[in-house]
């Protein structure tokens, strides 16, 4: 039976391995009526899989489900799907849109529940030929977004955008299902600019005022401590702090994210360069990415080293590589080895010994549809020729099929690539796994200098143990110098020989590996906004 006063949610000893592996372990998490609650930590904590068990995603079904319990008005709920989910009051907007570009904002806000009218073909031939009726559907849009309290065009096509409305599409959408309850926003101000995150802070505020219970998962500290009751941290799987959000600040939520009761060897192998040449210097650097803030980078990059870089989200840090590699209009200055690389031109980067592992690896970094061959051996094929035998003096030239699958499994065997064959399509392939073959193809064009955003985004421990090691091992077996991103301290400071901190656009500063995470979390709030 519901109780009078138990809480909307509770969750209560959650736990949650995937094949062996533990992701979360005894997790307890309560949400009141109308309450937001923060939920931090930095990427691979276990927020994720958290909310996906929350909003019966089919991936935990599949994977064996979960221990504990989920109960909701004090009865005990197990959903066998996202539409269970939905039904009983949960929204979620996930961090990646599932809008439909050729629709406008009012067909993709009441998607799959558009209102209807008869007419006469639907009085003889049936419900099939029903009419959608488009000023209820435009009253319905104009309410949600009303809710939502930002506004935006309901009669503009998704493709024409931008990308931070695109965002409050979502959320009006989860606004438009009159049951809602409890609604889980991931990472919702990323792609947003400065007055657009306010103006969805105001929204969160709203919301939480007509009883709406709010989950809000995002790494902009700042924001958590200005929307929310209560800040909820999660490390290595497990709730490590839950406390009301006025009693802390930003600097004690980012050591209870990235602390460690023991270092883990971080910085352990930390190196000196200082001797050693300018391999690349940035100046002046300024990238126009959906989401990023870079204004005015400088960087120097020493020869053989790991150089880290690190900072919250919106700041600037994955904009420096995508930026430089020609993925986003750039200015400013980039010398490599004393000779400018043009901007604003891919192809120069990488005929000058660059490659990039980019944090978009279904996006930009694999061609999903190909077998793990081509998927490695491409890249190297279109712009070094490499794997090709040459036929009539050179004049045609064909794949070399044997250098190709030897290429291959080469790689396959060194990053312990989970397939079936050299020839399985990259699509088929774990997360953990499709980043590993976006390393190999990385590694096949034997670069100079190597930049890899985010490795380890969304994969699991073991793989990411692998992937670092694979990055620490190539930098020291073949001398290619590497500029490593990533979200997480952690990673940055067991990898990496220096850490270069971005905040508000700009180099923060710059400090050894071993720094303590106290310093580089300064860093990491010195020009925050």
């Amino acid at each position: 039976m519901s109780s009078q006063n138990a809480p909307l949610l509770e969750m209560k000893q959650i736990s949650k391995d995937f094949f062996g592996n533990q992701v979360l372990s005894d997790i307890n998490l309560t949400l009141n009526e109308g309450e937001v609650i923060g939920l931090v930590g930095e990427n691979g904590a276990g927020k994720s899989t958290l909310m996906r068990i929350l909003f019966g995603s089919t991936m935990i079904h599949e994977t064996g489900g979960y221990g504990g319990h989920v109960i909701i008005n004090g009865e005990e709920v197990s959903f066998n799907s996202p539409f269970d989910a939905i039904g009983a009051g949960i929204g979620m907007v996930h961090q990646e849109f599932s809008l439909i570009p050729g629709f406008t904002t009012t067909e993709n806000i009441l998607l799959n529940r558009e209102p209807v009218k008869k007419n006469v073909a639907s009085d003889i031939f049936g419900d099939r030929l029903d009419t959608l009726n488009r000023a209820e559907m435009d009253d319905r849009a104009s309410k949600a977004i009303e809710l939502m309290g930002v506004d935006i065009d309901k009669k503009m096509v998704i493709s024409n955008m931008p990308v931070g409305h695109k965002q409050f599409t979502e959320i009006a959408r989860e606004l438009s299902k009159e049951q809602l309850r409890i609604l889980i926003l991931d990472e919702p101000t990323a792609v947003l600019t400065e007055k657009e995150a306010e103006a969805l802070l105001e929204s969160i505020r709203g919301m939480a005022k007509r009883g709406i219970a709010i989950i809000f998962i995002t790494h902009r500290l700042q924001e958590i401590l200005a929307v929310c009751n209560r800040v909820v941290v999660m490390r290595d799987g497990v709730v490590v702090k839950d406390t009301p959000a006025e009693e802390t600040d930003v600097q004690q939520i980012t050591k209870w994210m990235v602390g460690r009761e023991v270092s883990g060897g971080s910085g352990a192998s930390v190196r000196s360069h200082e001797d050693a040449k300018d391999i690349l210097s940035i100046e002046k650097l300024w990238v126009d990415m959906p989401g990023e803030t870079v204004r005015n980078v400088n960087l120097t990059v020493k020869e053989g080293e790991i150089l880290g870089i690190g900072g919250l989200a919106g700041q600037g840090k994955l904009g420096i590589p995508n930026g430089i590699m020609g993925l986003y209009q750039a200015g400013g200055r980039v010398v490599f080895e004393g000779n400018e690389i043009p901007l604003n031109e891919p192809r120069k980067c990488l005929d000058s010994s660059f490659a990039f592992v980019s944090e978009d690896r279904r996006g930009v970094g694999l061609l999903l549809d190909e077998s793990l061959e081509w998927n490695i051996a491409f890249p190297s094929m279109q712009i070094q020729n490499k794997y090709l035998k040459n036929y009539l003096g050179g004049l045609v030239k064909w794949r070399d099929e044997k250098a190709i699958r030897e290429i291959t499994e080469k790689y396959i065997d060194e990053l312990a690539i989970r397939c079936t064959s050299s020839k399985q399509k990259a699509r088929e392939l774990s997360g953990g796994n499709q980043q590993k073959v976006c390393l190999a193809k990385a590694f096949a064009l034997s670069p100079r200098l190597l930049f890899v955003s985010e490795p380890t985004r969304g994969i699991d421990v073991g793989a990411k143990a692998l992937v670092l090691e694979a990055l620490r091992r190539f930098n020291r077996e073949n001398g290619v110098t590497i500029v490593m991103v990533s979200s997480e301290l952690e990673e940055l400071r067991q990898s990496c020989d220096r850490i270069a901190i971005v905040s508000g656009g700009r180099i923060a500063g710059i400090l050894p590996a071993n720094a303590s995470v106290e310093d580089l979390g300064a860093l990491m709030l010195s020009q925050v906004k």
